[in-house]
């Protein structure tokens, strides 16, 4: 389906019934990559999938894209879908997104989800920063990994893939440009979650954990910056147990 989100003819999916889920997808995919997800959530949620600007069936608009202006229209989108609070997990851009949402719109956050995402730059891997650097070898990286994605998707055009992957690049080098301290400042419970081998550095992660006032920390063994799609059961798993109103009893806690 689409909405009109400040001028812009949005995308987005709804599955289930039941309490609100936003699933936020990560930079350059689509509603598609929660395709292992959405089926688990559905059986006990309504579970929205919109794609931002410039991303999927969603056309690019005029300017630059940001973290913040894309957590602004995650909330316009929100409001005109007529959602008082939500549910929001988001993975990797969507992570970003989710983080500056909770910040900006605390009304709409009942529960958080952050898979694979750093506050600021400082949390990225050598790996991750060599993928986003824009050299030769990183443009020929991300032209593999994007563009068949959105050629076959975007209403802009084949033509379109240069000038939004250069806004991608350069939102992206900027990064989130939130300060870890500010998550303090989060007043819902946050699951940080991310894989052994991700794009995040763990310490970066906990670090989150610890300064989120009720956080929880999952570091997936054997698994990647995709690790929804790699281990999409126990993913669901955690996300249903994470999200339910009844969490587990800590009987040992030593923290």
């Amino acid at each position: 389906m689409y909405v009109t989100v400040s001028g812009l003819r949005t995308y987005y999916e709804v599955h289930g019934a039941g309490r609100p889920v936003v699933l936020l997808h990560g930079g350059g995919m689509s509603a598609e990559s929660w395709a292992q997800q959405v089926p688990a959530l559905a059986e006990h949620y309504r579970v929205f999938v919109p794609e931002r600007r410039g991303h999927g069936r969603t056309p690019d608009a005029e300017g630059p894209m940001s973290y913040a202006g894309m957590a602004d229209e995650t909330a316009a989108l929100l409001d005109e879908l007529g959602l008082r609070e939500a549910r929001v997990v988001g993975w990797s851009d969507g992570g970003a997104v989710a983080m500056h949402l909770a910040l900006r719109r605390p009304d709409l956050v009942s529960k958080m989800v952050v898979i694979g995402a750093f506050a600021n730059n400082d949390g990225a891997t050598e790996g991750s920063a060599a993928l986003l650097s824009g050299g030769e070898e990183s443009l020929a990286m991300l032209h593999q990994m994007f563009e068949p994605l959105y050629t076959a998707l975007s209403p802009d055009g084949p033509g379109h893939f240069k000038v939004v992957l250069e806004k991608w690049l350069r939102m992206w080098q900027e990064g989130p440009l939130l300060e870890v301290a500010e998550l303090a400042g989060i007043g819902v419970p946050v699951l940080v979650m991310q894989g052994d081998h991700d794009g995040v550095r763990v310490e970066h992660s906990a670090q989150i954990a610890r300064t989120v006032p009720d956080a929880q920390l999952a570091v997936v063994p054997g698994t990647s910056h995709t690790l929804p799609l790699e281990k999409p059961d126990l993913v669901n798993r955690m996300l249903l147990d994470f999200l339910g109103d009844e969490p587990a009893p800590m009987l040992f806690d030593l923290s």
